[in-house]
């Protein structure tokens, strides 16, 4: 069994606003990064992980929408790495690979979604990621550069980023043992040695964060109907 865990629980400080419920190509936000999971053939349960008090909101998103597969709703932490591993406390019985995403990552794809599966499956932990093309700098003041960074090895990772279910509790539990906050799943996978696999992200899979945003996803969810 394979199941999706859509972090929903922050609190979308950079928008100001509640950015998972704002309208983008007619729907909300959570709607559409909840339909590429819910249409997703290789899917087969659903977590959404939300803030307390949240619960009617995304009850009433799915009644909405009428998403088909089996869902929960689970109240995060104060951290993502919390809301996560409350998440993976809730994945059922029969569980082998955990999809971990972003719920205000709307435009990710079948393909990558099945991809990414594969290659946890094989490897044990995959991430979505592309090549960084732009020039990259290090600055500790973040007024002087310091060095230039070698771009040719770096990646910029996304979600969703995907694991067995076993590598993962592991990973976040070993983290936590350890008093340490990452904000990003793989991190904690470094911990324990978990070799990660990287999966080229093509097409555009931007998150929502900042009002500039939306026009872009906007675009790009018009143009996968």
């Amino acid at each position: 069994m394979n199941v999706a865990i859509l972090v929903a629980a922050g609190q979308g400080a950079r928008m100001g606003k509640d950015k998972l419920f704002l309208k983008v190509a007619g729907k909300p936000v959570i709607a559409h990064t909840w339909q590429r999971f819910d249409e997703s053939r290789v899917i087969d349960e659903i977590i959404v992980v939300i803030r307390a008090g949240m619960e009617k909101k995304f009850l009433a998103v799915a009644k909405k929408f009428q998403f088909q597969k089996k869902f929960q709703i689970v109240v995060g932490g104060a951290e993502r790495q919390d809301s996560v591993w409350n998440g993976l406390q809730a994945a059922p019985a029969g569980t082998e690979i955990v999809a971990i995403h972003d719920a205000a990552r709307p435009c990710v794809s079948e393909e990558l979604i099945a991809s990414i599966i594969k290659h946890a499956e094989e490897t044990g932990a995959a991430v979505a990621a592309h090549p960084v093309t732009d020039t990259i700098k290090q600055s500790a003041d973040g007024r002087l550069i310091q060095q230039t960074l070698d771009r040719s090895k770096l990646w910029a990772v996304e979600t969703p980023q995907t694991f067995r279910l076993d590598v993962i509790r592991r990973a976040i539990a070993t983290a936590r043992a350890k008093k340490m906050i990452f904000t990003d799943d793989t991190a904690a996978c470094e911990l324990i040695s978990q070799p990660v696999r990287l999966v080229s992200s093509i097409a555009p899979n931007p998150k929502v964060t900042v009002p500039g945003d939306l026009p872009f996803v906007e675009t790009l969810l018009r143009k996968s109907k």
